[in-house]
This record gives structure tokens, C-alpha cells and sequence, in this order.
């Protein structure tokens, strides 16, 4: 079992918490919440013994091998460097860092000092997603033409939503690309092992203006304020955005993010046409994957252990009827990375993702934003 410690207690911080014991390889040791008071009530909820308001106390802590980052994107640069400096290995949430120099730097210092670094791109962990995955590297689906997706949510509708996310100071440039996009520009590059090569984006902000509310909330709480419990401020992040790709095997794709799509609460889809099929998968339905034909029936598999590849089987806990969802992608993350720390052999090829994958996002995010700005095709400097 592994000491772990994990930083920040919003919505993501406890599903890390959950996660983390549900792979029976860690043990949840402390929380760090910049919130002391707030951070003891999270930690009595959830059993966890020690509670710090500085992460200062974990990175001292000799016992603490492993630290999960889940707090707002400004601060992940100088936490995770500072835990990689204090000899720790590191999940982050995604994304890895504001900014592709400071992503850069990170890969640099881990690799230099021969940490185990992973970055929570969960979507991966869907036991179909990996069935797709080995579909298309045996060749079912034929020589790959185009990929075509969105990852659509209804979150931030009403002018009243309010997250840190909308603050470009303390998420980035980009919001919807950044924090969705990644996702599924990480999910499809994984599922189909090519690379982006040049992107072409529209974006757009809906709410130009929104009420803040005067004191913290958390995503997805759902609480209601009074009028008089907000203040109007100007948002300089977008809702929206559509991006032309091109991949480096000559494919051509396009892929849409949307916080404002009444009726999505956080549906992740993708289409990937080849010259033999077609494999189509949406995160709402995650236990099924639809397979197209041209001149035979369509075929629906479902997630099954006895139905599936090697590569599936591997993440999947319960047998075929029993859905595995949301929750279980990040147990089956997080069991990789501690199974491949307990093993002690950091050479071995990683099958996680890792802060090298968090960098390239930065480098695409990057693109994008220029090309929106631009208002041209952009290429990726990878």
C-alpha cells in the first residue's frame, strides 16, 4: 500500500479520494484544502486523519510517497514542482499546467528525477475505449479517413452559473478547450494512435457577463443565491469552440466543446470513419460501442470481459450486465500508476498517461488559441 496525500477537496479532490481506495493499492493519509476549517469538515466526512492548509506539511512528510494535485489550474505548476523537488511522485489533474513552458519544465524535472508523473485523462479508462483502441491497431476498421467528436455539458447555462474555471487568471487562457477539449483531443489521439498535426478553431463566448456570487461555491453543488448575493463581472473565456483538425496520417477531423448545451450534463462522443468501418462511442452510454458496416448489419458490443480484447479486459471488474462507469475509470487510472510504482521499475514503457501527454495538450491548446485569434490554420510545434 502507498501513502497518499491529495491536494485540494472540491468536487474532483473527493472523487480522487474515492478513487484511491477503491484500488485497494493506497491509503489516503492527508488532505491539503487552502481552507482549513472547510478541509477538517471535508476530512471527517470522508475518515481521512490528517488535514493541512499548506502543502508544505505533506511534502515533508517521509511516509507520503504519492500527492494527487486537484486544485484550480494556476496552481499546478508550482505544486507539482515542488512535490517532484521533495522526491514524490505525482497525479495531476488535468490541465497539467497554464502554460506549455511550464509543462515542459515538468517533464524535464521528472524525468531527471526519475519520478513516476501521471495526469488524469480518465476518459481513457472506459474498458471500450481500449476495445477501439486494438480494433483499429488489427486493422478491422480499415485505413482511417476522418474522426469527428464534441464533449458537450449544460453547467454553465444560466447567468448564474458561476465557477473559477470562467476566470482566465486561474484557469487559462483557454476554458472549454482546456478543461473538455483536452479530454477528448487526448481520447482520440489515444484511441487511434495519430497526432494532430494542424488545427483551425472558432470560439465563442455566449455570457459575455455573469453573476458572481459573493461567496464560494462548489462545481456541480447546485446551490441557489439570492439576487442580492451577486456581483456582475466580465468573462474572458469561451462557452463554445469548433476545431478543424488534420492528422498526420492525411485524416481530416473536427471536434466540438459546448458548457452551454441544454440537456448534455457531460457527454463525451466520437466518430471514427474507415475504409472497412466506422466505431462510434458516447460517454453517456459508456458500456456500449457501435461498430458501422457498409454492407452488413451494424453491430453493438457491449462491455463484457468474455466480449472483448485483452487490452479491455484488463479494466474491467465486474462481468458483462454489471456497468462500470464514471467513478471506475479513475480507480483503473490511478491502480495502473500505483501498481507501476509498486513494481519499482521506472523504465518499463508506461501505459498511463503521462505529464509528456499533459504537455503536448498545452502545445494544442496553445494552437488553438492562436488560431483563433489569427483567425487561420495553425500548426502544432510538437
Amino acid at each position: 500500500m502507498l501513502n497518499v496525500a491529495v491536494v485540494g477537496v472540491g468536487f474532483i479532490g473527493e472523487e480522487h479520494v474515492e478513487a484511491i481506495r477503491r484500488t485497494n493499492l493506497g491509503r489516503v493519509v492527508a488532505l491539503v484544502g487552502r481552507d482549513l476549517e472547510k478541509t477538517q469538515r471535508k476530512a471527517l466526512l470522508l475518515g481521512v486523519d490528517k488535514v493541512y492548509d499548506d502543502i508544505e506539511y505533506v511534502l515533508e512528510d517521509p511516509q507520503i510517497q504519492v500527492i494527487h494535485i486537484c486544485t484550480p489550474n494556476l496552481l499546478h505548476y508550482s505544486m507539482v514542482k515542488k512535490a517532484l523537488e521533495a522526491g514524490k511522485h505525482v497525479v495531476c489533474e488535468k490541465p497539467l499546467t497554464m502554460t506549455s513552458e511550464e509543462a515542459r519544465d515538468l517533464v524535464s524535472i521528472a524525468e531527471q528525477k526519475n519520478l513516476v508523473n501521471a495526469i488524469h485523462f480518465n476518459i481513457r479508462y472506459y474498458p471500450l475505449i481500449r476495445h477501439a483502441k486494438e480494433m483499429i491497431e488489427k486493422g478491422e476498421i480499415g485505413k482511417l479517413y476522418s474522426i469527428t467528436g464534441s464533449y458537450l455539458q449544460d453547467w454553465l447555462v444560466k447567468d448564474t452559473d458561476y465557477s473559477w474555471r470562467l476566470e482566465s487568471a486561474q484557469s487559462g487562457e483557454t476554458r472549454a478547450v482546456g478543461d473538455i477539449g483536452t479530454h477528448w483531443m487526448d481520447l482520440v489521439e489515444y484511441v487511434t494512435s495519430l497526432k494532430i498535426t494542424d488545427v483551425n478553431a472558432d470560439m465563442g463566448t455566449f455570457l459575455p457577463k455573469r453573476k458572481k456570487p459573493k461567496k464560494g461555491i462548489e462545481t456541480w453543488s447546485g446551490k441557489i443565491l439570492k439576487n442580492d448575493d451577486y456581483e456582475v463581472v466580465d468573462i474572458d473565456t469561451e462557452d463554445y469552440a469548433s476545431v478543424l483538425l488534420h492528422f498526420d496520417g492525411g485524416q481530416k477531423g473536427i471536434f466540438t466543446v459546448n458548457q452551454m448545451a441544454c440537456g448534455h450534463k457531460n457527454r463525451v462522443t466520437f466518430e471514427i470513419n474507415g475504409s472497412l468501418g466506422s466505431v462510434l462511442w458516447n460517454s453517456e452510454d459508456p458500456n456500449q460501442l457501435m461498430i458501422g458496416r457498409r454492407d452488413t448489419g451494424n453491430e453493438i458490443i457491449i462491455r463484457d470481459p468474455s466480449l472483448v480484447y485483452p487490452g479491455a479486459q484488463s479494466i474491467i471488474t465486474l462481468p458483462g450486465g454489471h456497468n462500470e462507469g464514471f467513478a471506475d475509470t479513475s480507480k483503473q487510472l490511478f491502480k495502473e500508476v500505483y501498481q507501476y510504482i509498486l513494481d519499482g521499475d521506472y523504465s518499463k514503457e508506461r501505459s498511463f498517461p503521462v505529464f509528456s501527454d499533459g504537455f503536448r495538450e498545452a502545445l494544442l491548446c496553445e494552437a488553438i488559441m492562436k488560431s483563433q485569434k489569427e483567425r487561420q490554420w495553425k500548426e502544432i510545434q510538437w
